[in-house]
């Protein structure tokens, strides 16, 4: 347990496998992501805990932050995913790639190394996004020619 932003957090704690959150928007699916993930992965569900109105950075820094710190990989949801994946990649070492569907989300792994998948619950169905996200947990990085240019991303 820990505050985050002026909130309480109430499960969001570390050494999970997967860290999961989104705002009220992204609630629904971030729900349904949770309970059918649960059965074979350990999840740090990072919030939010219900529709009501709320402000995206806090969840999507809490998943950042754990992922940041070595926590595996995480999932972010809002609305568009533009929000969320704007505020994770704050994070040195995150690489939050916004997904609409299965070959972006693999490529984003394969080539870009993402550790963080951003979904936007008002444009894909709970179908495409639990596809999605097997094949974001399922694929990884080449390397290679995308190792040059990924250690270009951050800024020192």
């Amino acid at each position: 347990r820990r505050g985050i932003g002026g909130i309480f957090v109430k499960n969001c704690e570390a050494m999970a496998h997967i860290s999961i959150g989104s705002d009220h928007a992204g609630f629904e699916l971030k729900e349904r992501m949770r309970a059918w993930l649960e059965s074979e992965h350990q999840i740090n569900d990072c919030g939010t805990y219900s529709e009501e109105s709320t402000d995206y950075p806090e969840y999507a820094h809490a998943v950042a932050k754990a992922v940041e710190q070595g926590d595996g990989l995480g999932i972010l949801i809002c609305g568009s995913a533009n929000g969320v994946a704007m505020s994770a990649n704050k994070h040195q070492g995150v690489r939050a790639a916004i997904c609409w569907q299965v070959e972006i989300a693999q490529l984003a792994r394969q080539h870009n190394d993402a550790n963080v998948i951003c979904i936007p619950a008002r444009f894909v169905s709970e179908d495409t996004a639990r596809a999605m996200v097997s094949a974001f947990l399922n694929e990884s990085f080449e390397g290679g020619r995308h190792a040059r240019r990924v250690g270009k991303i951050a800024c020192a």
